[in-house]
Order: structure tokens, then C-alpha cells, then sequence
């Protein structure tokens, strides 16, 4: 039995991307490690149960969101602008470490890893919290929730979870932009 193919076009990190003949029952985690070479997003339970294939959807109304990859075919992207791991890393003229995201920054000043294995969810996750944050700010007494709603369906084998949240707590009350005054 074969599966007919479909081309894949979407947007990537801001680049233009087309595939030809992707068999149409493809993951999306399969389709950007297979087809891409973009090996950052990861599957681990492949049941969208551990975030770790956590991915960034940039909508048409300026909004992001997360979408999980391991369980949603590649043709469910078709005509999306998503961003990946592989585009979280931007020139930051600010960082003492170049090119990393203020997240980025965050999650190492703190040692916020271990085996590194699900960093890529908690990186994406944090950033759209973070632009999601920058439209509605929070009350300084509500940040420590907010992040557990964010990040507390995240799964981290290691039990990083301290150190992801405290990351993401000190770069929230650093921003003042962020908190509601």
C-alpha cells in the first residue's frame, strides 16, 4: 500500500519552505527532522503528553501559540508561520552570550537543564508566555502562577523544573514591561 504524497509549504524561523511528495500521513516532528534536518524539536512520549516537541505558532493576528508536533500530521502546517527551536537563537546585541535568547540566556544563567532533552518545549513555551505577556501584562503577585500555568504541563525527566521556573520568574520581574505597574 502506498501513500500518496502532498508538497508542504509553510514558513520556518522566517524562511520560505516547500517539500514535494511528503507521504500525507508524515508527523510534523518527523517531517522537520526527516525532510528539514531541523533535529531541536524532539519527540519523547509521542502520545502529546510531554512537550517536548513543542513548537511556535505565529498567527495572522500578531498572537503566538504553541502546538505540539509528535501526534499532528505535517500537512496540519500547511500555510503556517511556525518557529522552532533552530530560530530561537537571535543576535542579541544585550547577550554576554551571542546570539542566545533572552529565554535562552535565562534558562543557562540558571542552569535551567539537564540532559538538555526537553529544553526545547520549555524555551518555546517561555517565549510565548513571554509575548503573550508583553500584550497583557501581569501583576507582580501573579507571576509564580502564571509561569506554573504556562510550564506545568511540560514534562522533564530530569526534574528541571525548578530551575525552568525560576529562570523564567527572574527574567519576568527583570522586564519591567511585563508586570502591570
Amino acid at each position: 500500500m502506498s501513500v500518496t504524497g502532498t508538497t508542504i509549504q509553510l514558513e520556518i524561523n522566517g524562511v520560505a519552505v516547500s517539500v514535494d511528495n511528503v507521504p500525507i500521513d508524515t508527523g510534523m516532528t518527523d517531517f522537520l527532522r526527516e525532510y528539514l534536518n531541523m533535529t531541536g524539536t524532539r519527540w519523547s512520549c509521542r502520545q502529546a503528553v510531554c512537550r517536548s516537541c513543542t513548537i511556535i505558532i505565529d498567527n495572522p493576528d500578531g498572537t503566538s501559540e504553541t502546538s505540539l508536533t509528535c501526534v499532528m500530521p505535517a500537512i496540519t502546517f500547511i500555510g503556517k508561520k511556525i518557529r522552532t527551536i533552530e530560530g530561537a537563537a537571535k543576535e542579541n546585541a544585550d547577550s554576554p552570550v551571542a546570539g542566545l535568547s533572552r529565554v535562552q540566556e535565562a534558562f543557562l544563567k540558571n542552569f535551567a537543564f539537564q540532559c538538555g532533552y526537553c529544553t526545547p518545549g520549555f524555551v518555546n513555551e517561555a517565549t510565548v508566555l513571554l509575548e503573550k505577556l508583553k500584550r497583557e501584562p501581569v501583576a507582580r503577585d501573579q507571576v509564580e502562577k502564571t509561569i506554573t500555568e504556562a510550564l506545568d504541563p511540560h514534562l522533564c525527566r530530569c526534574t528541571g523544573y525548578v530551575r525552568y521556573y525560576a529562570a523564567l520568574k527572574e527574567l519576568i520581574l527583570a522586564t519591567p514591561e511585563l508586570l502591570k505597574p
